[in-house]
């Protein structure tokens, strides 16, 4: 994989810093499934592979740590290497993905919207082996950008850029027959164009250390989450993607976005990713879930179903004899016209008319992504530009 000159490492501030409460779970210490020894011990300031220097936190996860380094790029950490851990899985399942992809080089404009691996070697920490991996900066996730806005949601015009945007990523990946699976506005993060912001993050660590918590065997420190940029959209992670032509099977998708077939435990292809896409986009626009799928505050695959059949009407019998299966909970009274709150007219046609193109029952009617790029709603911006061009010209 690539790899990147070296350079004199940076020296960071040990003192001058705010010593956060040792009693106190900070960051990663409040994810229910965090083991100490499960992650590796990073510092500001150290270096990885002989030429990665860690200048600050982006965040964390369940799977990982996540640092911006010197010459600006995003270092990932994965937790410790163990054997049968699903989560050290989805590390090489994403390295795996990512090699495949290179093995399989096709000119295609959504290429460059999938973040890409740039290097990747193991890490020996103090209880064990971790995967590093680099990859091009980015900004905020959508989720991030979300809460920044007014009633948490996009405009529609940026709505109907950016899964314009998504769907040519997407076509890409299955053009190469990769599947994400994994598809949601977490996983969706802005592009960065001006590299100076990044110097400003570094510098900022220099004159202004971030805040931590001191123990004896680690520093734990705050995040600081990268600024907003107005780059284009990339969709991110592959951990869970699958490749290949055939049909697959398993648990799959974060819980409101599962696809019908997915919960029922189906045979399963690439219209799951059309079927996220959809409800994403309905995330983006309303500013509220879609589905709700909890029943006593508890996910529900039966409640979601129920949902499901409310908005998309009943399951035809070509679907149901895939799968056997009874709905035993009530069905919800409302429609995606009756829930949909924040277009008219036209819009609100046209956008109801996009969302039951990729949410309906039978996976192989879900047009493929390069289609629904294409589709009305999406094309409405510049159908309205053309329009407006050409009455400037006649007037």
């Amino acid at each position: 994989m690539a790899t990147a000159p070296c350079s004199p490492p940076r020296k960071f501030p040990t003192s001058a810093f705010v010593t956060l409460d040792a009693t106190k779970k900070i960051e990663e210490e409040d994810l229910p499934s965090y083991i100490p020894e499960d992650y590796y011990p990073v510092y500001i300031g150290e270096v990885f592979g002989y030429r990665y220097q860690v200048v600050r936190k982006l965040g964390f996860g369940v799977n990982s740590t996540v640092w911006l380094e010197h010459r600006f790029l995003t270092l990932k950490l994965r937790v410790r290497t163990k054997e049968h851990n699903h989560v050290n899985l989805h590390s090489d399942q994403e390295t795996t993905i990512y090699e495949y992809l290179k093995s399989h080089p096709i000119e295609h404009p959504g290429r460059n919207r999938v973040r890409s691996v740039l290097d990747s070697f193991e890490v020996a920490g103090p209880n064990g082996i971790h995967k590093c991996m680099l990859y091009q900066p980015l900004g905020m996730s959508f989720t991030e950008f979300l809460r920044l806005l007014p009633q948490n949601r996009f405009a529609k015009e940026l709505t109907q850029k950016s899964v314009q945007l998504i769907l040519i990523a997407l076509d890409y990946l299955h053009h190469c027959d990769v599947v994400h699976t994994d598809i949601s506005p977490n996983n969706v993060l802005q592009g960065i164009e001006d590299d100076s912001i990044l110097s400003e993050i570094e510098q900022g660590e220099l004159e202004r250390p971030i805040a931590r918590k001191v123990l004896s065997d680690r520093t734990i420190y705050n995040s600081r989450p990268m600024p907003f940029s107005a780059g284009q959209p990339v969709l991110c992670d592959l951990g869970d993607a699958r490749a290949g032509t055939q049909k697959h099977r398993g648990d799959i998708m974060p819980g409101i976005y599962r696809a019908p077939e997915v919960i029922l435990g189906m045979d399963w292809d690439s219209k799951v990713d059309i079927w996220a896409i959809g409800v994403m986009t309905w995330d983006l626009l309303e500013g509220s879930h879609l589905f709700f799928a909890k029943k006593n505050r508890v996910p529900d695959d039966e409640q979601h179903l129920a949902e499901m059949v409310s908005l998309l009407g009943p399951p035809p019998p070509e679907f149901l004899r895939r799968r056997n299966w009874k709905g035993t909970v009530p069905i919800p009274e409302q429609s995606f016209e009756t829930r949909e709150q924040w277009l008219d007219g036209e819009d609100h046609a046209l956008f109801v008319q996009f969302l039951r193109r990729m949410l309906c029952w039978m996976p192989e009617e879900r047009p493929v992504a390069e289609e629904l790029a294409f589709d009305e709603f999406l094309m409405q911006p510049y159908a309205t530009t053309f329009l407006e061009a050409s009455t400037e010209t006649i007037t």
